[in-house]
């Protein structure tokens, strides 16, 4: 870190090569923090270096333990005995399919960059955290509230990540270090071109008869996805979202982004499982049973 970013707070994010990452990486520099962007290819943190001078890009896996350490050490120099001022535990993977058909080494490998990841990283920079009164923001989405068909894996890591959260904001409340959960719903990144990817990778691990199976459903989900990809919200207001977590005196320990989300998160409360069940259905276009 160089002098120019003396005496600026510091943040850790996560998964900031693309999308949310990235964006608030961006925004937060331009806001005067000093951004440890975690990146998984030296290239992605080339690009962010020319965005701002105050981002410094970090090779980090967070299935990688080598590589959590390093980081927990580059940032540990860097801010000393200030602390770091926030941490946006924001990688993360979609895996889809159908559960019946779904290879057991890929719902382990959901849990384990959604959910183990995480829990590896924040333990890793918490005494960091703990020095500057520090503060937890993970992103999660409308998922971790309401699973979705199909997206089993994905919605059940998220599901855990507002579980951990629940939990780490009472277990850190005697050193005031406060945890928020950021809740998209549709958003403008790359990530539904991944979900889309990992659906149709399913089909090389899987027999044809067995794909067959869930054929109809498959490709209602398909047409769905990218529909929800065109009315996405913009990354930007997810990031607003972040930016209040990290700077209010008073953040919020939820943030449903989107108007979409806040009225069905608020419904769900109330609807009953079938009429809910129904609705999700139609939503996605799949046959009503």
């Amino acid at each position: 870190m160089d002098q120019s970013m003396r005496g600026r707070p510091v943040v850790v994010i996560t998964g900031a090569s693309t999308g949310i990452g990235a964006a608030s990486a961006v925004e937060l520099a331009r806001r005067g923090f000093c951004v440890f962007a975690g990146v998984r290819k030296e290239g992605d943190g080339e690009r962010l270096k020319d965005q701002s001078p105050h981002i410094v890009p970090l090779l980090l896996d967070v299935t990688n333990a080598g590589q959590i350490a390093a980081a927990r050490e580059t940032v540990g120099l860097a801010v000393g005995d200030a602390g770091l001022a926030g941490l946006v535990n924001n990688a993360g993977i979609v895996i889809a399919g159908p559960l019946e058909i779904l290879p057991l080494d890929q719902l382990r490998l959901q849990l384990e960059v959604n959910v183990v990841g995480l829990i590896a990283i924040t333990q890793a920079f918490l005494p960091l955290l703990r020095k500057a009164r520090g503060r937890i923001v993970n992103i999660s989405s409308f998922n971790g509230r309401v699973a979705s068909p199909y997206l089993a894996p994905y919605s059940a890591s998220k599901h855990a990540l507002e579980a951990i959260s629940d939990a780490l904001r009472l277990e850190l409340r005697a050193w005031r270090i406060r945890v928020s959960v950021i809740e998209p719903g549709s958003t403008a990144t790359p990530i539904w071109a991944k979900s889309l990817a990992a659906t149709d990778s399913l089909a090389d691990k899987v027999s044809d008869d067995a794909i067959g199976l869930y054929k109809g459903d498959l490709d209602a989900m398909r047409l769905a996805t990218r529909k929800l990809a065109d009315a996405a919200l913009p990354v930007d207001t997810v990031v607003r979202c972040v930016v209040h977590a990290l700077t209010a005196r008073r953040p919020w320990t939820r943030y449903p982004v989107g108007l979409n989300v806040n009225l069905l998160l608020r419904a769900y409360k109330w609807i009953p499982d079938r009429i809910w069940d129904w609705m999700i259905q139609r939503s996605l276009g799949l046959p009503t049973v």
